[in-house]
Parts: C-alpha cells; structure tokens; sequence
C-alpha cells in the first residue's frame, strides 16, 4: 500500500513537473515579411504548436492551433516542443509560359520550425512557414522516421482564429455542399458563415481584406472552413467514403494553407501568393501549350435547340462543325469546341456516366474529317470529355482517348465530370463501387491524373466542375483552364436562378483568386426567351464585353451562336464583335485598378509581345462613375483608345443592348472618366498611334 501511494506521489510530481515545464520553457520563433509589414509567431505554449498573424501591427491571425491528427498513432497534437528552428530568404523572378503576367516576382523569407514530441518515440514533424508582402504559406512536412511509414489521418487541427471577427464581413460559398461550388456568393457576418470553400475572402473593420485559400493541393484531401466558433475558423479535409481524410505514407508534404492579406480589395487582386507556393515549370518545353480564343458547339444544347444526345436535335453534327470552323476561320478564333460528339449521351449520363465511350462516335460525326478540316482552315478542335463523375471508366479508356486526340491533331480537351458533389463513382480493388468527393484525396489525384497524362500527348486540359485551382498551373502548365464556379451557363433557360449583376464582379474577389476560371462570356442575345424572363443574361452588351478583361482565362470562349455577333444580313458583324476579335487571352501585365468586393472591379492587361493594352470595368446592380488614371500605359507613346460603353439609354433590364463605340487619343499622364449602366460595364482597347 505504501509502495503504492509513493507511486502514484511520484507520478503526480513528474505530471506537474512536465506540464510546468511545458509554460516555463514555452519558445516562439518570429519571422517578418521583406517589407516588414507581416509578421508571424510560431509558439510551442502548453505543447501544442500554434502561430499567429499581424499586418502593420495590427492583430490579423490571433492565436491559431495547428497539428496533425493520426488513426491508431500518437501524431502531432499535443506534448510537443520546438526543437530547433532557421530562417532563409529568397528574391527572384521567374517566367510564364503563358499567364497574366510574363514575369512573377517571388520575394519571401521563409522559417523552418521543427516540432517534436516530449515523450517517446520522440516522432517530430517541421512547419514551412513562407512569408511575402502580400501573405503567408505554411505546410506540414512529415519526414521518414522510426514508427512512421503508412498513415491515416483523420484531422487536420490548423485553425485561423479572425481577429476583431465580430465585425468582419465574408463573402463565401457553402463547403462540400451537394453542387461542386456553383453557388451564389453570400455576403454576411463572419459568424453567419457555417463552412465554407475556399478561396473565402474577408473584409476587416479596418478596411484589411483577407482571402484563406490553399496551394498546390496535390495527392491531400481539399480544405473547407468550418466555423467552431465565432471567428474560429477550422481545417476541415473532405474525407474518404469510409471517413478518412488523408491516406498516405512517410516522407509526405501537406498543401500550403495561404492567407493572402492586403490593406484593399484591389491589393488581393495583384497578389502572385499562390503561384509563389507551387512548384516550377515540371513539363519541360511547353511551347505546345497554346492560349487563344474558340467558339463551340454549346450554348445551343443550353438553350434547347439542340442537344448532346443523338436524334434530329443532335448538336455535333460533322456538317455543322465545319460551318463553326468556317466562321472560326474568318474571325480570328482558333478552334471550335465541340460538345455530344461521342457514344454515351442517350441515357441518364448524371446519374450513370459509365456508358460514355471516348473514342467511338456517333454516326452524324466524323472526327477524321472534321480534324482534316479544320487543318486545312487553322482551326483546332477542341475535344471534350463529359464523364458524369465515372471516374473508373474514364481512367480505362484515358490513355486510348488521349492518343486518338494526339493521332487527329486535337491540343486541348474540356473534361467534365457533372454529378453530385459526393457522387464521383469508382470501383475498388475488390470490384464494390465506391462513391467519392469531387475534392477528396482520391479525386484530387484523378483530376491531377488526366492532366498528367495529357501532357505526355502535347495536350492540354480546360477541367469543367473541378477540384479548386490551387495554381497547379504552374507546376503543370497544359492545364490551362478551368471551371469551379457558377458559369454562363446559369443563365440558360433550365437555370432554376440566374446569375445577378453581383455574381461576376464578386467572382473577380473570391474564385477568381485562385487562378483562371472558364466563364464563357460573350453574349450577344441576353434574352432569347424574352426581356422579361427571369432567366437571361443580366448584364448589358458593354459588361459582356469587359468580361474577358476582368475574368482572366487562357481560352476565352464567344459563347453565343455564331450567327448572333452578326447583323440581320449575315454578313456586317454586330457592333462590339470587334473587341472580341481583337482581344486576346495572354499578358505580359495585368494590373487591377480598382474596386470593392461584390461591388465594382477595374483591370488593366498589356498584350504579349505587343504594345497594346486593354481595359474592362463592371458593377453590380448599381450605377458608378469612374476615374482611371491610365499611368500603366508606356511613357512617350500615344494611343487610340477604342472605347465600348454603355449608351445613354441603357438599362440590362429593357434596354440591354444599348452600346456606344467612340475613339479618343489619350497618354500615360490622362485619367480617363467612365460611367457605368446598372450592370454594366466598359471595354477598351489601347492600341499605340503610328
């Protein structure tokens, strides 16, 4: 009994003596930005690691959790203390293939903290912690060690605790909710906000905006905000079938969690954080990897005249694909996308996409001839491959689909993958059909497998209902494009809601943080059901215009039918078709100038390898007048501005195609005065004077 009590003494002493020794010996380790003005503090208080932000010496990340939680291991929780820990810095410039911009600035400094636990096995994980003018990064990296090898883990613990969140504003959209992030943005009081996908953007009391994202999301599951308590905001991975989150094995590296800070809402549109976080070029030559601008065989099939399955209606017709390469050929488009062409449409695909075949094609569809003709007009076609989400059955067909596009000549493939958000279908080891997230790990590393193998083809790949970018683009630069919010599309008449005046400017805030979105833009008829339908495009002709400025993509899509950007005599092109063909879809600079979330944004872009820049500015639901200093034009040149606007008319409600074409000389030195309509909007090009 004595024996027993002396036990049970000592045990308490060394029980107070560690936990004592865990406050006494707390360390943490600082690191600032270049500029001095973000400075993080990573701590090992009470053993569990934590970090905390601020910006110009304000509170921006209180005091935030972070660790690793294991299935039927100790992992990286708690009793754990920092064991050593170094900083590095780095300043260069590295180049886009393709991009908004030609030249990305990477300067940070990075801190390597290595964490270890108190007690054995001693097991120890090191946080990366990266830190740029305009944000912050960090990533755990588990290391190959005694007692690591295969892990599951079950919780991410990484926390980002809002300071002052009792009067932040977020603008978000549902988390792992059951249409894969085609949702209207809402603006409310953090608090309201339940979970949310990212990128979530935050507008502070003190005008700071933030926006918590991730990068380089590779072979991990997608992160989702989850609100625990108000202002604490929790990682929450998107799990497996059977409710793990992450399956994987030592050496492993998580995904970077990125918060992006700037002291304005146009300060987040001009940050390069994401791209910063991924790694470099991994294709070698990417010269095959070409931007540009199609027209396709789309919007149709949305409107109901014609339809993906086979049938009178069948839209991918080999006759009609060659009228579209026709009018691809006169207009400047280089390829002509080309949807239904192939076996698998004529049943219920949403539900079951295990019937669509990739390389067998209807009978009214020739994908010889048509390739044939559209090479004698320099005119691609984009393939495109729907799955409904049977991601098994287009991983057994992917490499025999791809080399068919390689063998026709085909560059670039839209790929969908429509189904419910949980409901991607594959079939195990065992032959037991599972269903999966569209972001968890195992589609996180299919989305990444088609692009992967694509690139062995020279072929690039536009994904439609994606995992989120996460600038993969980088690291992989065929892909080249993506979806991840709510399209054009939308507004078709089996839209249960259209898009509001808000959607794109809010857009330009929150997805399009993440890298270049698919918008499809460009229509001509905003109302073929009628003025007065709800379910049309809500934006005048001048804000459809300003779209392809403001909504960056690589491939840029006039989405309408060909015949509508051309007069009643089939000949004269519609006013405002001419911008679209001038545009075009690569930068050498891109410059946001103006604007406020969800209300109105300004971007200026300078073409590649030329001196021409163009402009596009859109609202919401209300009138503004603008003043845009033109100081990002080169100095000691002169330019035609061509100037698309709204007329004096305009309403997007009656009167949405009201559009005024005008011409003005103006410099660098100039500010240049603009009045939007109600959703509307101004495209400019900047072309030097001779």
């Amino acid at each position: 009994m004595k024996f027993s009590v002396l036990n049970v003494v000592a045990e308490l002493f060394l029980f107070l003596l560690f936990f004592s020794s865990v406050n006494v010996f707390a360390e943490t380790k600082s690191i600032t930005s270049p500029d001095g003005n973000v400075f993080v503090d990573v701590s090992d208080e009470g053993g569990v690691p934590a970090y905390s932000v601020q910006y110009r010496g304000q509170p921006i990340i209180k005091k935030s959790s972070l660790g690793l939680e294991f299935k039927e291991l100790e992992g990286f929780v708690r009793h754990l203390h920092i064991v050593k820990a170094g900083i590095t810095s780095s300043n260069t410039t590295w180049v886009q293939p393709w991009g908004e911009r030609k030249n990305v600035r990477d300067n940070h400094k990075e801190l390597v903290v290595e964490f270890s636990q108190m007690q054995k096995p001693f097991q120890y994980f090191n946080l990366h912690v990266k830190v740029f003018d305009d944000g912050v990064g960090f990533r755990y990296e588990v290391p190959k060690q005694d007692g690591l090898g295969t892990v599951d883990i079950v919780d991410e613990k990484t926390e980002f605790v809002i300071a002052n969140s009792d009067t932040t504003t977020a603008y978000w959209i549902p988390g792992r909710a059951p249409t894969i992030d085609e949702y209207l943005y809402n603006t409310t009081p953090l608090a309201s906000m339940p979970r949310a996908q990212t990128p979530m953007t935050m507008k502070l009391a003190s005008g700071v905006h933030l926006s918590i994202h991730e990068a380089a999301l590779v072979d991990y599951a997608a992160m989702t905000l989850e609100q625990k308590h108000p202002g604490q905001l929790k990682a929450d991975l998107t799990p497996w079938y059977d409710g793990i989150r992450v399956k994987t094995q030592t050496p492993f590296v998580t995904p970077w969690r990125s918060i992006q800070i700037a002291p304005n809402a146009v300060g987040l549109l001009n940050s390069n954080l994401i791209l910063n976080l991924n790694e470099p070029n991994k294709l070698g030559d990417v010269s095959w990897v070409k931007p540009g601008k199609y027209i396709g065989i789309w919007w149709a099939m949305h409107l109901n005249a014609l339809t993906w399955h086979s049938g009178e209606q069948h839209g991918a017709t080999t006759e009609r694909t060659k009228s579209y390469m026709d009018f691809a050929e006169k207009y400047g488009f280089s390829g002509v996308l080309v949807e239904g062409w192939n076996q698998g449409w004529d049943v219920d695909w949403v539900a079951d996409g295990s019937s669509f075949s990739f390389t067998k094609s209807y009978v009214d569809f020739n994908l010889a001839e048509v390739t044939a003709y559209g090479k004698a007009k320099k005119v691609k076609l984009i393939g495109h491959h729907e799955t409904g989400c049977s991601v098994t059955n287009y991983k057994n067909q992917m490499a025999d689909a791809f080399d068919l596009y390689q063998k026709m000549g085909v560059e670039q493939v839209k790929t969908g993958y429509v189904t419910d958000h949980d409901k991607c279908s594959r079939i195990d080891d065992n032959g037991v059909v599972r269903n999966e997230w569209h972001d968890g790990q195992f589609m996180v590393n299919e989305y990444l497998r088609s692009v992967t193998e694509a690139a062995k083809r020279h072929i690039s790949i536009d994904t439609h209902e994606p995992i989120k970018d996460t600038g993969l683009r980088r690291t992989y630069p065929n892909w080249i494009s993506r979806e991840g919010a709510r399209g054009q599309e939308y507004n078709a008449p089996w839209s249960p809601v259209s898009n509001p005046p808000e959607h794109t400017v809010m857009l330009a805030f929150t997805r399009m943080l993440s890298g270049p979105m698919d918008y499809t833009p460009g229509i001509f008829n905003m109302a073929p059901s009628g003025l007065n339908a709800e379910r049309r495009v809500k934006n005048t002709l001048a804000k459809e215009l300003a779209l392809y400025v403001v909504l960056y993509s690589p491939v840029q899509m006039a989405a309408d039918l060909p015949e509508n950007y051309l007069a009643k005599d089939g000949k004269t092109i519609r006013p405002g078709f001419q911008f679209i063909m001038d545009m075009t879809t690569d930068w050498e600079e891109s410059k946001a100038l103006a604007g406020e979330v969800g209300d109105y944004v300004a971007y200026a872009r300078k073409k590649r390898n030329s001196n021409d820049w163009f402009l596009g500015a859109i609202t919401d639901e209300n009138a503004r007048k603008l003043s845009l200093k033109l100081d990002f034009l080169d100095a000691n040149k002169s330019y035609t501005a061509e100037i698309y606007r709204d007329g004096a008319q305009v309403d997007w409600k009656t009167h949405p195609y009201d559009l005024i074409v005008e011409k003005k000389t103006v410099k660098r030195t100039d500010t240049l005065d603009v009045s939007l309509a109600a959703s509307g909007g101004v495209a400019i090009r900047f072309a030097v004077k001779k």
